[in-house]
């Protein structure tokens, strides 16, 4: 292996190790904004101080989640310059603003008043606060939007025209709104939801086990179980839509999927199986006739083009095959545990005490399992393009460092352990905080209602659902 090659491979390697680890993070607040609102939303109509409870408790898990998230996001940035200076030389005049899009009208919005959401719950008026909270939440989601118009222009590259190597902007408009944006933009605001639901849910049930659930234990689960429900089958109309966009405008990207080698009609739909690239053909193949035609064509006879019309321009096929089956995995345990779970639940009273031991732990294990689904995917995705940067026009051999490999090497080991300690630091906090007993609460005098100060009075260590 030259000396190119291997620096592409590290810087490649290196930039997958923190958009793995970033990606963490804003899945998480994206979704989690939206949840706090709902919960002072509930507190201020209500007056039920379950919902206080619920939202003081996640409040403090995304300020940590977000903390989290900035700081890997800079890092993240960095290596734009650091591992591909020829992508903001080449592609600048399109990446930089719409990364400054973010930073001016979603990260400023987010970081304006957050500092409101988190401390001003007994210094503003409600009203105030409940605003302050929906401009975290939708400055978390304008973010999102403006870091995925940018991936999916990569992914399918419009409104530009290039002269002399450099990319300008014909028209934002189309940059902005690419054929694959769309889909896109839904597909991730989704799985956002799915991850901060079952890490909720995931929570709240560890909380039971361990005989430290507060009173706001049985709405929360019962939400966040309903809600879980009702996003899965979204999710999987919105991957379906995806996946047909992803036929139109990346065929070799959902060929390496379903490990069509060849092109032919009435593909059939290999469930599993062992790709192997080098004799062109999948191993042990366990297929439904058809049916890949079917899903991704409507058609039972639908052709879909094989790997072979893509010599030397489609990805490697393993990572892909094996990324999207897990996701989908994923993606249908979720919508087991989330209906059985609320069909449970509701047998159960809403009680979450009375629930089986058995669906507690199912739903402990599935607190991080969004995590899962969003990594397969976002592998899925982001592999799918090779090897081009901006697909079909640049390579990303073209834009990579001339750094030599021993030095890319050495910074991509320091941020693997770095991360492997942040991780496990992240999960060690969220589970000390999820398994701290709740204080006994102050009796409320006849008419009268606490309000957030005397609730912080009273549980000076934080009461948390």
């Amino acid at each position: 292996m030259d000396a190119d090659l291997s620096s592409l491979m590290l810087s490649r390697l290196q930039f997958a190790a923190n958009i793995s680890f970033h990606i963490l993070f804003p899945t998480i607040t994206i979704a989690l904004g939206w949840w706090l609102l709902f919960f002072r939303w509930r507190w201020v109509r209500t007056r039920d101080e379950r919902w206080l409870l619920a939202w003081r408790f996640w409040t403090k898990v995304f300020a940590l989640t977000f903390a989290l998230g900035v700081v890997s996001g800079i890092t993240m940035s960095f290596q734009f310059g650091t591992n591909w200076p020829g992508f903001m030389e080449r592609v600048g005049n399109v990446a930089g603003p719409l990364l400054g899009y973010e930073v001016l009208t979603a990260f400023f919005l987010e970081a304006t008043f957050l500092g409101v959401m988190l401390f001003g719950h007994d210094r503003v008026s409600e009203r105030t606060h409940l605003i302050a909270t929906f401009l975290v939440a939708f400055g978390t989601t304008a973010s999102a939007f403006w870091i995925l118009a940018l991936n999916s222009w990569m992914q399918t590259p419009q409104g530009h025209e290039v002269v002399d190597g450099i990319y300008h902007v014909r028209s934002w408009a189309e940059v902005i709104f690419n054929p694959s944006f769309p889909y896109r933009l839904a597909h991730m605001l989704l799985a956002s939801g799915l991850t901060a639901t079952f890490l909720i849910a995931g929570l709240t049930a560890l909380r039971q086990l361990r005989g430290t659930a507060s009173p706001a234990a049985p709405l929360v689960l019962r939400a966040a179980l309903t809600v879980a429900a009702v996003l899965v089958p979204l999710q999987i109309v919105a991957g379906d839509m995806h996946g047909i966009n992803t036929l139109q405008h990346q065929p070799q990207k959902i060929a390496a999927i379903e490990g069509v080698w060849h092109t032919e009609r009435g593909a059939p739909l290999v469930l599993f199986g062992w790709p192997d690239e080098a004799a062109r053909t999948t191993h042990f193949a366990v297929e439904v006739p058809k049916l890949a035609s079917l899903v991704l064509t409507h058609e039972w006879d639908g052709e879909l083009r094989g790997l072979n019309e893509f010599e030397g321009v489609h990805p490697p096929v393993a990572p892909l095959f094996w990324g999207f089956r897990v996701m989908v995995g994923v993606g249908l345990l979720m919508l087991a545990v989330s209906w059985l779970g609320l069909w449970q639940l509701r047998r159960a009273g809403w009680e979450p005490s009375r629930l089986p031991r058995m669906w507690l732990q199912a739903l402990r294990l599935m607190s991080f399992s969004g995590w899962v689904a969003t990594l397969a995917g976002w592998y899925v995705t982001e592999i799918g393009r090779q090897p081009f940067i901006v697909f079909g026009e640049l390579r990303t051999a073209e834009v990579v460092t001339s750094t030599p490999p021993a030095h890319i090497a050495l910074t991509f080991v320091a941020y693997l352990v770095m991360y492997v300690l942040l991780i496990a630091a992240y999960i060690a906090v969220l589970r000390y905080m999820s398994e701290k007993p709740l204080l006994s609460p102050v009796q409320t005098p006849p008419g009268h209602t606490k309000g957030p100060a005397e609730l912080g009075a009273q549980h000076p260590q934080g009461a948390q659902p």
